[in-house]
């Protein structure tokens, strides 16, 4: 029986690998394949034609390199062939895809070797995002692809689609314009997605039967399926998507995109800990889980190999999807310096996008809140914005109690907490901070 505690082992003397090369890569000749994984005394490639059932009709062994790297290369054209790994670290851990996956089958299962190129709309290269003189110029409207177009009043063609955004001119039978029309006239800069990354709770091949959110990660660099017209093809679903940024970007409007880096779905199960038990995730004393996110787990973002991942992420996202920005959920669990990283980084490549998270967290961990990208610790964090909730509470009360009131229900001394949120949390002369319960300025 696998211990999936970790109090005895030090994750700190894991070895470090600084190349962007990570992943499943297809080129006409040869597939190239690599994999971080430290622990792994096997790793076998599983090759299959079908992406949810059948059998593999190949299976090698990849070879062990230095800095915990495994690898192996395809020579030929396998493009549109499934993969998954099976690793062995003393036991034989589930099969799963790699960690860096970009191009998944129906629900996650298997990994899709494709050609990125044959993802590209027409004139995707020529494709750019707004750019703003100043980040306070945004007018930012949050909304979930699903929702987005899946009234049957909406005169989508593909509602509750990706491609339900590309289409042009729609409306109600009362003639009230819907979705893109109706963002256009809105008159807003950037529309901000909940989760499209790959998430669990949704089976893809029913995807009306049940309704999440996408806060349950499963895949951090694939695409949902069940926003695609066809989810057994991963290829569609990353042309698709690229089709919703590209008419989105015509229209004038630049698109964020919702990240949950802060934990998985799964634990145990998770692709991270079948690939490298444990050092994904932070641990209390006892070894076990900890759980700031409330969901079952939180990201170990102070590990080097972890902070490398979230930061190829968004490179990957923002140079292979032109996303013009995005927003972290439970941004207080992920540590101050991995986020530093995240705004030098991706300014080396994209300078201006928008970054701006939750500055806080859904429960304890063992991180110490003055090392973690809380709302208190933001003055540490140039160019990176938290949402402001001490000014929601001062409005309407404080969040989770029924019965607290706020400004507008007639509580007392609560205008000095609703200035401050106006001029945006930040110092102002005509503030008395005494009466700002909350955060720090």
């Amino acid at each position: 029986m696998r211990n999936w505690k970790f109090n005895h082992v030090d994750f700190s003397v894991y070895p470090f690998y600084l190349e962007d090369d990570l992943g499943v890569f297809w080129s006409p000749e040869k597939t190239k394949i690599k994999i971080w994984a430290p622990t792994a005394k096997i790793i076998e490639l599983r090759l299959y034609k079908d992406g949810l059932s059948g059998e593999a009709y190949h299976k090698t062994n990849l070879q062990n390199l230095e800095d915990g790297i495994w690898s192996t290369v395809l020579q030929g054209d396998y493009n549109g062939k499934f993969y998954s790994f099976k690793i062995n670290d003393g036991e034989w851990l589930e099969e799963t895809p790699d960690i860096y996956a970009r191009c998944v089958g129906v629900n996650g299962k298997r990994g899709m070797v494709f050609d990125p190129a044959k993802t590209n709309p027409e004139d995707w290269k020529n494709d750019r995002g707004p750019r703003l003189a100043n980040f306070t110029e945004a007018i930012i409207y949050e909304t979930h692809v699903r929702d987005f177009s899946i009234a049957k009043n909406s005169g989508i063609e593909n509602r509750g689609k990706y491609l339900g955004f590309t289409e042009e001119n729609t409306k109600t039978s009362n003639e009230v314009s819907t979705c893109l029309s109706h963002l256009k006239e809105l008159g807003i800069t950037h529309v901000h997605l909940l989760p499209v990354t790959d998430f669990f709770t949704i089976d893809e091949e029913k995807p009306l039967e049940k309704y999440n959110w996408g806060y349950d990660p499963q895949h951090f660099n694939a695409l949902e399926g069940s926003y695609s017209t066809n989810p057994y093809d991963g290829s569609v679903r990353i042309k698709e998507f690229k089709k919703l940024v590209q008419a989105l970007h015509s229209a004038g409007i630049g698109v964020i995109l919702d990240k949950v880096y802060n934990h998985t779905y799964f634990a145990k199960e998770s692709v991270f800990n079948q690939t490298v038990p444990g050092y994904f995730y932070r641990q209390k004393k006892d070894g076990s889980f900890s759980n700031a996110s409330g969901c079952g787990n939180e990201i170990a973002s102070e590990r080097l190999m972890v902070r490398k991942y979230i930061v190829d992420s968004l490179k990957y996202w923002a140079k292979e999807f032109h996303i013009d920005g995005f927003r972290f959920d439970l941004m207080g669990i992920i540590d101050l310096e991995a986020m530093k990283s995240i705004r030098v980084e991706l300014d080396k490549t994209n300078p201006g996008l928008f970054l701006y998270g939750e500055g806080w967290v859904a429960d304890e961990s063992p991180m110490p809140e003055q090392l973690r990208a809380v709302k208190n610790n933001i003055s540490q964090l140039p160019g990176i914005a938290v949402f402001n909730d001490d000014f929601r509470d001062a409005l309407k009360g404080k969040h989770g109690l029924k019965k607290s009131k706020g400004f507008v229900s007639g509580l007392d001394l609560r205008e000095e907490a609703v200035k401050f949120g106006i001029v945006g949390a930040t110092d102002h002369p005509q503030i008395v901070y005494d009466y700002v319960e909350k955060s720090k300025h």
